[in-house]
């Protein structure tokens, strides 16, 4: 490691595919973090797993986000979610879709909230559902609202109510109506009043009739007149006694003729 730690940046960047290859663990983590910087692409390119494994989180904050972007599949499987959390937002940013797509969900909960808030849309629409049912409440309210509206129905069905109750309200104004009608009851039930009041009334209208009726009296209060006038009949018919005496005198007298025929 000492003599491999000596050579100049110069010198590293010289060295053949086939040495670098050779080099053991011990050699490749005495490597200074601006001889890391130093290897081209094709060079990153020629470590094994077990030497990217090997490398220390100063040298992986040392890599070029070219080089982030060159790591196959199967050498950015190899990271640790130490390593992986050590990594700046512009490095994550820089991983390809098919290398965050073959993260386990241990290296997926080392990503900081930072890193998911630089990801593009396009790498969140290649996150795995498996890799999103993990995903914590401090990671999902650091999603963008471009980021959440990135998400297919698929995807957004795949998060825990701890997850969606742990969005901001931009985040739930970023929803397509698409999106709110896939949610499922379990994740609607995980809502917050705040939640549902910063619904427009288009989206208050794309909830499924059977997601309105798991709503409790302090979630239904959460509701503008507004949306609430929006609602179509059939989703005021899944609305239960309880939670129809629940409502406030200024939510009743928003109600049009039609819903309380």
């Amino acid at each position: 490691s000492t003599q491999a730690g000596g050579l100049t940046t110069t010198q590293v960047a010289a060295l053949t595919t086939t040495q670098l290859a050779g080099l053991g663990t011990t050699q490749v983590a005495g490597l200074t973090s601006g001889q890391v910087a130093s290897l081209t692409t094709t060079q990153i390119g020629a470590l094994t797993t077990t030497q990217i494994g090997a490398l220390s989180t100063a040298q992986i904050r040392g890599m070029e986000t070219t080089d982030l972007a060159a790591l196959t599949t199967t050498q950015v499987a190899g990271l640790t979610s130490t390593q992986l959390g050590a990594l700046s937002s512009g490095q994550a940013a820089a991983l390809e879709t098919t290398d965050l797509g073959v993260l386990t969900t241990t290296q997926f909960a080392g990503l900081r909230s930072t890193q998911l808030g630089a990801l593009t849309t396009t790498q969140i629409g290649a996150l795995t559902t498996t890799q999103l049912s993990t995903l914590s409440s401090t990671q999902s309210s650091a999603l963008t609202s471009a980021q959440i509206a990135a998400l297919t129905t698929t995807q957004l069905g795949a998060l825990s109510s701890t997850a969606i109750g742990a969005l901001a309200t931009a985040q739930i104004r970023g929803m397509e109506t698409t999106d709110l009608a896939a949610l499922t009851t379990t994740q609607v039930a995980g809502l917050t009043s705040g939640q549902l009041s910063a619904l427009t009334s288009t989206q208050a209208a794309a909830l499924e009739t059977t997601d309105i009726g798991v709503l409790t009296t302090t979630q239904l209060r959460g509701f503008g007149s507004t949306q609430l006038a929006a609602l179509t009949t059939t989703q005021l018919g899944a609305v239960t006694t309880t939670q129809l005496a629940g409502l406030t005198s200024t939510q009743v007298s928003g109600l049009t003729t039609t819903q309380v025929a």
